[in-house]
């Protein structure tokens, strides 16, 4: 007796156990009981074999929402976009009666066959799982089949950064079939145009996006020709920043400059203050508007020749100065060195006009002074000679005369390589 009541309890446990086990579905796998709908739906279903495998190619129908484009990096040639995309295709196996679509689990996706696409040139992805995956499967009563995904992707993106931050970019999102050939499947863009949506909510913190567009191609690779879906768009720097930034104060500085022209030349001190210190602080402005570029980037930027052209005028201002005060200490020693024989000769009759006069001693003394100058001007090589009459032929005759012209022609040439700077950058 006792042992029938052990028996009949043993019985019990592994009943009860029973019912609470995993059932094996359609496909031979562990898991929960499936609907009757979906058990014969799934009944013979091979998710390996595509839908029309004898009859052609299928036809898999796109669209995107853009959710976001995080970052923009020019550093990486690449962005950041989080992605909603949407795969329409029909499959003759999962037609059902009834005028209501099915909406099922995103898990029961491994059941039935998606297509194979990847996006081209993605650097990485993930799909997003909190609080599941996020993933949409719907089956429609004639076979039609949604499948949505939602993706976080980095894509490659080729710039050309020559008239940065004056540029306009266009990066692609591109979709491709990584293993069926256009013999097999075959993508096209549900609405045209319109199948990408979202960019016109976008708010970037440096781009205005101005246009976008879909195309259609095939890419062409060594185990044959795959089909292609491209996304196009367009991205416009704002400049607004990059003029607060970095244009006004260059503009500044080269203005700073320009006070030394008003400064007496004999304020040594003053003058070589302003010089040096703003050539010091535009050199830091250009190091700092390099930080946030490649530092391997060959390309001549649009900014980089602004902030050469303002450390030109810059320096070109300091130069003045020494220029300048270079003239007046010199000024009457190169006259001197440079005193035509001719003038001697006149110099000699006049000491002979005052010996007639008199003034014996006095003349003297001139003329030993004189005969001692011309020995001294003899032994000046020829060469010599020619460049100190070279260097007296551009002599200012009145070095302040220097900052006056300066004055003018700093502040002229500076506004006509400007206009001559936004025009290229902007209209060419």
């Amino acid at each position: 007796m006792h042992c029938l009541q052990l028996a009949i309890s043993g019985l019990l446990s592994i009943l009860w156990s029973a019912r609470y086990l995993p059932t094996i579905n359609a496909d031979g796998k562990e898991g929960e009981i499936l609907p009757p709908t979906i058990q014969k739906l799934m009944k013979g279903y091979n998710k390996y074999l595509r839908p029309f495998f004898d009859n052609g190619p299928v036809t898999v129908g796109m669209s995107l929402d853009i959710a976001s484009i995080d970052t923009i990096s020019e550093i990486n040639m690449d962005y950041t976009a989080t992605i909603f995309l949407r795969q329409r295709w029909t499959d003759e196996r999962l037609c059902f009666e009834g005028n209501k679509s099915l909406s099922l689990d995103g898990r029961l996706v491994e059941l039935l066959w998606v297509p194979d696409t990847f996006i081209v040139d993605s650097k990485k992805s993930f799909l997003h799982d909190i609080t599941v995956e996020n993933r949409l499967i719907r089956i429609y009563p004639n076979g039609t089949v949604l499948y949505a995904l939602r993706i976080t992707t980095t894509v490659a993106c080729s710039m050309d950064l020559t008239k940065y931050p004056m540029d306009k970019q266009t990066c692609t999102l591109q979709l491709e079939s990584w293993g069926y050939n256009i013999n097999d499947v075959m993508f096209y863009w549900t609405r045209g145009n319109d199948s990408v949506r979202g960019l016109n909510t976008l708010r970037l913190a440096q781009y205005t996006v101005e246009d976008h567009y879909t195309s259609v191609s095939e890419a062409v690779y060594e185990t044959g020709r795959y089909p292609k879906l491209i996304f196009h768009f367009d991205l416009k720097r704002n400049i607004l920043y990059f003029i607060l930034e970095t244009y006004v104060p260059s503009i500044l500085l080269v203005v700073l400059s320009w006070v030394s022209f008003w400064i007496s030349q004999s304020s040594v001190p003053a003058r070589v203050c302003i010089g040096v210190t703003t050539v010091l602080t535009m050199t830091t402005l250009m190091m700092g508007a390099r930080t946030s570029l490649p530092n391997a980037n060959c390309f001549i930027k649009a900014i980089d020749v602004y902030l050469g052209i303002c450390f030109s005028f810059i320096f070109g201002a300091l130069l003045e100065y020494a220029i300048a005060h270079f003239c007046t200490l010199h000024r009457t020693d190169l006259k001197d060195m440079i005193k035509d024989p001719e003038e001697e000769d006149l110099d000699m009759n006049g000491t002979i006009n005052a010996v007639s006069r008199g003034e014996i001693s006095k003349t003297e003394k001139i003329i030993a002074s004189k005969n001692k100058k011309s020995q001294d001007g003899r032994c000046i090589s020829s060469p010599m000679k020619t460049l100190h009459c070279i260097l007296y032929c551009f002599q200012v005759k009145n070095p302040h005369h220097i900052d006056n012209y300066s004055r003018l022609s700093f502040p002229l040439c500076f506004i006509i390589v400007n206009v001559f700077y936004w025009v290229y950058y902007l209209y060419f």
